[in-house]
């Protein structure tokens, strides 16, 4: 009496998925087409089969578990060589080796591939929003030969070696399988005439011209799909989608994080030291702003609503104006005798608060 517990390598509590998982390593081990011309292995291969198909079936289990034995099950309780969900296992396990284990393999539909387009754009257009057409280069219909990749008036033939099915059928063992025909490649059908303007693909690069809005706050890293814009699908199957990866240029003025926009503006030193109103560019045109007196270099003033607006067309962020105040490289004789006034009224070229700072440190350090 054989024991499909120790065929298999199992205890008599395995779960199924143990089971299975003992199954595959030794199916893969002892299957004739490893093993050509060995009988042994091939033995081996039936009873490693035989104790999965009954052990893999519950009632069927129950049973050898009780008798012993899976004889009694008769034909009434589906007994079979070969266990109810053999057929899946066996085709999940060898599918890849090699091909169906029954039946023919149809071609099925498939969604096309998806297309990536890199677009650049200004800060100016990614915040306000901007219409872009895109020439966009894909895979399209033959329009000579409407597609079937045969000349005009010629058609494919039905493949001689697979009869039109796609697949043959051969003995594997002590099975019947089938494999994809290699003559069409699982097509059934061939070309003998190819169309001479798509050299019988079937399809052409083409151009297409795609209107698509670019709304008002996008960033770098910014992503826009356009559905059904990609490749053309397979066998009828629908087209992939078109996505649009954005860059923003580098403005020569404005600097921008996230919501945030940042510039420098120059002022003279005596506007920064009687205070002024200056003029500030702005996404939006030239706006005044107000220079208080005895403003330093590299004070900031904030501007609200003059920054980019959020993706979807919420409130805009601000504007942070950054002073910095520009010291003149060339003076003339009079702008030198004022300078030199000023010092000398000032009492020195260093300002006395950073004298006090020196003299507080070097006494410190001497003590």
């Amino acid at each position: 009496m054989k024991d499909y517990y120790e065929i298999l390598g199992v205890s008599r509590d395995a779960s199924e998925s143990d089971m299975k998982k003992a199954y595959r390593q030794l199916a893969m081990k002892y299957h004739p087409d490893r093993n050509p011309d060995n009988k042994e292995s091939e033995d081996k291969f039936k009873e490693i089969n035989e104790a999965y198909s009954c052990l893999s079936d519950a009632q069927k289990r129950a049973h050898y578990d009780r008798f012993g034995t899976a004889e009694g099950m008769g034909a009434g309780a589906g007994y079979s060589p070969f266990g109810a969900g053999f057929g899946d296992v066996f085709e999940d396990i060898f599918g890849d080796f090699f091909g169906t284990f029954t039946g023919q393999r149809r071609a099925r539909p498939a969604k096309g591939d998806d297309l990536r387009y890199d677009l650049d754009i200004t800060l100016m257009e990614a915040a306000f929003g901007v219409e872009k057409v895109l020439e966009v280069p894909r895979w399209d219909n033959c329009t000579e030969c409407r597609g079937t990749g045969a000349a005009p008036g010629k058609g494919p033939v039905t493949c001689s070696n697979c009869k039109g099915t796609g697949q043959v059928r051969f003995q594997q063992g002590f099975f019947s399988v089938s494999k994809t025909c290699g003559k069409c490649n699982g097509e059934g059908r061939i070309i003998t005439d190819p169309c001479k303007k798509c050299k019988g693909r079937g399809k052409v690069k083409a151009y297409r011209n795609i209107s698509v809005k670019i709304p008002p706050g996008v960033d770098t890293g910014s992503k826009l799909r356009m559905s059904g814009e990609g490749e053309l699908g397979i066998y009828g199957g629908p087209p992939g989608d078109l996505y649009i990866f954005l860059n923003i240029a580098e403005h020569p003025f404005f600097k921008r994080e996230g919501m945030t926009l940042y510039c420098k503006v120059p002022v003279s030193f005596p506007q920064a030291a009687l205070g002024a109103e200056v003029e500030v560019p702005t996404l939006d045109g030239l706006t005044k702003l107000r220079i208080p007196p005895g403003t330093p270099s590299g004070k900031s003033f904030h501007i609200k609503g003059k920054g980019m607006p959020r993706l979807g067309g919420h409130p805009r962020g601000e504007q942070v104006v950054i002073v910095n105040i520009e010291v003149p490289k060339h003076l003339t004789q009079r702008q030198k005798e004022i300078l030199e006034e000023f010092a000398k009224i000032n009492g020195d070229e260093v300002s006395k608060g950073f004298k006090e700072k020196l003299k507080d440190l070097f006494a410190g350090a001497k003590t």
